[in-house]
């Protein structure tokens, strides 16, 4: 039995520029009834779906600038959160949390909903995580939009993410509205406020403590082989197309990082490049959601 806490609706309630309404599954086998929330918009008999994957410590609130234009081209979009993040359910003991255990929830609710002609939309943890999909189910993916993320093949990520990590560990239970507020100039209080909605105290961040120390900083960690197997993939096997924003003040996943990406990513065209964005890159959404549509010819 997973225990697990599930935030209030209510926490949620007000939330500037989310109208959306929830969905949920709580059927994923080996997941103890665990209920995932999805934001599913747009009609769902569209020829083209925009699967977008938030990271840490973040939740689909984060696309809130993006959906939008997705939904208007006439795609459907999803938008999951996580098991620990947003509304999904969050697992309270730490250990609970792997590669594995992420990935295969997301395989699962790509199956279920039997999503396909997907453009898979990724940034952060969405990144690490989503880039490793495609590659057991080619047959669902067709495009792909990339922001500051990587593969994480179990080599040092440098000092930037080491002091991003030792600042996570002794930071347990982590403001997060506070965080946004430096992280991203010009939000709001309320936007602030509603990443952190999701966690009405320490006991709900779990997943949030867990994802720094999760990344694949040592070659003999979980999720280095599928992450090797999915940088061959992105290298060899991939035929879709492929669009690329990169927020250049992100100190850690920005210019250099994403060279290395465009490097292995068959076919991939020169970046977006946003002077003023940071590692949050959807903050900048509107921007990029349109750049790629006009890209693919989607407008």
């Amino acid at each position: 039995m997973i225990n697990a806490l599930r935030t209030p609706d209510t926490a949620f309630a007000g939330l500037p520029d989310w109208p959306y309404t929830p969905n949920y599954i709580d059927e994923f086998p080996g997941y103890d009834g665990l209920r995932v929330h999805y934001v599913d918009e747009g009609a769902k008999d569209a020829n083209r779906v925009f699967l977008c994957l938030h990271g840490q410590p973040t939740w689909a609130y984060l696309y809130r600038k993006m959906i939008p234009a997705f939904a208007g081209s006439g795609a459907r979009v999803i938008a999951p959160d996580w098991l620990g993040f947003g509304r999904s359910d969050k697992p309270t003991q730490d250990a609970v949390y792997g590669f594995t255990f992420h990935r295969d929830m997301m395989i699962a609710l790509i199956e279920r909903l039997d999503l396909k002609n997907i453009t898979l939309v990724v940034q952060d943890w969405g990144g690490l995580l989503g880039l490793t999909l495609p590659m057991d189910m080619p047959e669902r993916f067709k495009r792909l939009l990339i922001m500051n993320t990587v593969l994480a093949t179990g080599q040092s990520a440098g000092k930037g993410f080491d002091d991003w990590r030792a600042f996570n560990r002794a930071n347990p239970d982590m403001n997060i509205a506070g965080l946004m507020k430096r992280a991203v100039a010009g939000i709001s209080d309320a936007e602030a406020a509603a990443y952190g909605a999701p966690f009405p105290d320490v006991t709900y961040k779990a997943g949030v403590r867990r994802f720094p120390d999760m990344v694949m900083t040592d070659p003999d960690m979980e999720g280095v082989d599928l992450s090797k197997r999915a940088v061959s993939f992105w290298q060899n096997d991939w035929r879709g197309e492929s669009f690329m924003a990169v927020g250049l003040q992100d100190p850690v996943l920005g210019a250099k990082t994403m060279a290395y990406m465009r490097s292995i990513i068959r076919g991939c065209p020169d970046p977006l490049e946003i002077a003023e964005a940071g590692h949050f890159v959807q903050e900048s959404g509107d921007l990029v959601a349109k750049a790629a549509l006009a890209h693919w010819g989607d407008v």
